[in-house]
């Protein structure tokens, strides 16, 4: 059974293909749109499937940090042809490319499109791993030292995880279609393996779920640290407005000029106002302390 790999979708040659193959024009129209969904869909003659393998590569917002990137891989499966287009510098579209030219053989086509689903569908533990190890981060951050810079990781980790869930619930629908679909080519032998895989997404996206409520979790737990700072300065600072409260009333009286105040004519007159300054401030702190408001 040939087996065609090309490395672009507007490559001239897949144009000769489907003229040789019959593939249908919205299919090809599917494998050369940029920002096509994940999908399975069955002819009589072939399966068309669009999935998305995952890879890490270095973020350029957070030096030293991974996020994940998708690449999109579209297979047109027949019972005596197979057509991969792919892009060849993906490692995990080489990965799943390799395992079915190794353990995959001609007289089972539906084989190579199990092996290569499976082989993708594997390589996103890797990267549910990444997220697991990340949000462990943020957490201890989170307690640690929360700052703005750690919101902006929450957003950062939550925007990609429901990239992440997008793709894994899509990839689930087109597992499920190619078990239900009667003209799929996947045929009654390999239907066990194809379930397991489906069995392996569902782990995934209950992994994306539990990691996302981790992470309003986290997001809550920093606004109540955010508050409970603001408390604290806000506490410190009404505590000082108090304590300066005496000097504040006693300075205002003496500063009006008005006649008659005790220790007007006194030499010691200033002496006296600290006193009962200082004193003034003494019983205010013995009240608070008290009060255990200090």
């Amino acid at each position: 059974m040939p087996w065609y790999q090309l490395d672009d979708a507007n490559d001239p040659k897949l144009d000769e293909l489907a003229r040789q193959y019959n593939l249908h024009p919205l299919h090809i129209e599917d494998a050369r749109a940029p920002d096509e969904s994940v999908k399975v869909d069955t002819t009589s003659r072939y399966t068309f499937a669009v999935l998305k393998p995952v890879r890490l590569v270095p973020d350029p917002d957070n030096p030293g940090d991974q996020t994940p990137v998708f690449t999109p891989i579209d297979i047109f499966s027949g019972k005596d042809f197979l057509i991969t287009i792919a892009d060849p510098t993906c490692p995990t579209t080489t990965q799943a490319l390799d395992r079915a030219r190794r353990d995959g053989d001609d007289e089972h086509p539906g084989k190579l499109l199990y092996l290569i689903l499976d082989t993708i569908v594997d390589l996103y533990f890797p990267a549910i791993d990444h997220f697991d190890e990340r949000i462990d981060n943020l957490e201890d951050a989170v307690f640690n030292n929360p700052s703005p810079e750690i919101l902006q990781s929450i957003f950062a980790i939550k925007r990609e995880l429901i990239d992440l869930r997008r793709v894994l619930v899509n990839t689930r629908d087109a597992s499920l279609h190619l078990q239900r679909d009667p003209d799929t080519i996947i045929d009654t032998d390999h239907q066990p393996y194809v379930r397991d895989t489906y069995d392996h997404i569902t782990r995934l996206l209950d992994s994306v779920e539990t990691q996302r409520d981790l992470l309003n979790n986290n997001l809550d737990i920093y606004l109540s640290s955010v508050a409970n700072r603001t408390n604290e300065v806000m506490k410190v600072l009404t505590v000082l407005g108090t304590i300066t409260l005496p000097i504040l009333c006693i300075s205002g009286i003496y500063g009006m000029n008005l006649k008659g105040l005790p220790f007007e004519e006194s030499p010691y007159g200033a002496e006296w106002v600290a006193g009962m300054t200082v004193v003034a401030t003494a019983a205010l702190l013995y009240f608070l302390h008290k009060s255990k408001w200090l």
